[in-house]
């Protein structure tokens, strides 16, 4: 949680204003990643901290221009390598928020051994992935969720590789949250980015992003006007799964899996529905829920997966703690003469 984090607080209240940089914005227009920076204004100040104590690092593409965008620290990184920029940042200075902005091919192709690892620690840093389903800033070449068959720059007859589920490789890895929004709720969005700030862990909000260049309307089925209502679920902690223009939809869970039901036919009342427990330790719903895709299902959005579990960061500090206390060696002068020393003449 927010108040048990180690983060200085801000001894003045903030408004969005404060972090917004003096840099020209240039993404393209209609990119979802204007809104995408919209929702990271909205929601710094509401967490509180002081400005110094946010870092936002990036890797390379169009996401990773967003450290000039946002008035804090900030690290630009090279291709694939925020995910260990930010594991550095934050064990170096653990009374900092630290924040990733990466893309699907950034983050899952050449970064793809970081981004599992920094889940599998559980290190408390913040990732905010845009999934655009293509290379953007490198003129559309087909990325590692690109759609099977899609015809892009590097792929004139097709894809023919299986893509990546973000909420699959995320659990897969052992992540410990993972949250799901369209670019196009901004409202959503923030509230998602501060559940993710309130947690312990890594955290991985998987913003489905429009590429109106090289991949646009590329979630058009889920985010669009005439089908969203039906297409998506937002998961509340504690409620049952409904969905639908007239709420009527609910996903039920029959013995391993899960099916779209009509409430109220064949007696199907709210109660047999799935409910959501975000915070549940066991992951085996969540992977359910978080594969859910349409036309067969809806799209799940808000928080999926929020578990909780020590973090790496804090296991780092215990572990420099006690050996500090109990170490026969306190200075540098003590390190030299211990062992097997022994003096030249």
């Amino acid at each position: 949680m927010l108040e048990n984090k180690k983060v200085s607080k801000s001894p003045v209240e903030l408004t969005k204003q404060d972090f917004v940089s003096d840099q020209m914005v240039k993404w393209c227009p209609g990119c979802g990643a204007h809104a995408i920076l919209a929702s990271v204004a909205n929601v710094f100040p509401r967490i509180g901290y002081r400005k110094e104590n946010f870092a936002m690092i990036s890797g390379i593409g169009c996401s990773s221009r967003f450290p000039y965008y946002v008035d804090t620290f900030g690290f630009h990184g090279i291709h694939g390598r925020a995910a260990a920029i930010a594991s550095g940042v934050k064990i170096a200075n653990p009374g900092l928020s630290v924040w990733v902005a990466t893309g699907d091919g950034d983050s899952m192709a050449i970064g793809g051994n970081h981004f599992i690892h920094v889940l599998r620690r559980n290190i408390d840093i913040n990732i905010m992935l845009f999934n655009n389903r293509i290379y953007g800033l490198t003129k559309g070449q087909f990325s590692p969720t690109t759609p099977m068959g899609s015809v892009t720059k590097t792929s004139p007859h097709g894809t023919i590789e299986h893509p990546f589920t973000v909420s699959g490789l995320v659990m897969g890895a052992q992540g410990t949250f993972f949250a799901r929004v369209p670019d196009n709720n901004i409202k959503l969005m923030s509230e998602v980015m501060y559940e993710a700030a309130k947690h312990d862990g890594t955290s991985v909000v998987e913003i489905l992003q429009n590429c109106v260049i090289f991949a646009d309307d590329i979630h058009g089925e889920i985010t669009n006007r005439q089908t969203r209502d039906d297409r998506q679920l937002f998961l509340k902690h504690g409620e049952p799964l409904i969905f639908g223009k007239n709420r009527d939809k609910g996903i039920m869970l029959r013995g391993n899996r899960l099916e779209v039901v009509e409430i109220g036919k064949d007696g199907i009342t709210e109660d047999d529905l799935l409910v959501h427990d975000q915070y549940s330790t066991d992951p085996s719903i969540h992977r359910m829920i978080g594969r859910m895709k349409a036309p067969d299902f809806p799209v799940a959005m808000g928080v999926i997966r929020s578990a909780p579990a020590d973090t790496y960061d804090e296991l780092t500090l215990m572990q420099i703690e006690t050996a500090k206390k109990t170490s026969d060696i306190q200075t540098v002068n003590d390190l030299l003469h211990s062992g097997n020393t022994w003096e030249i003449k």
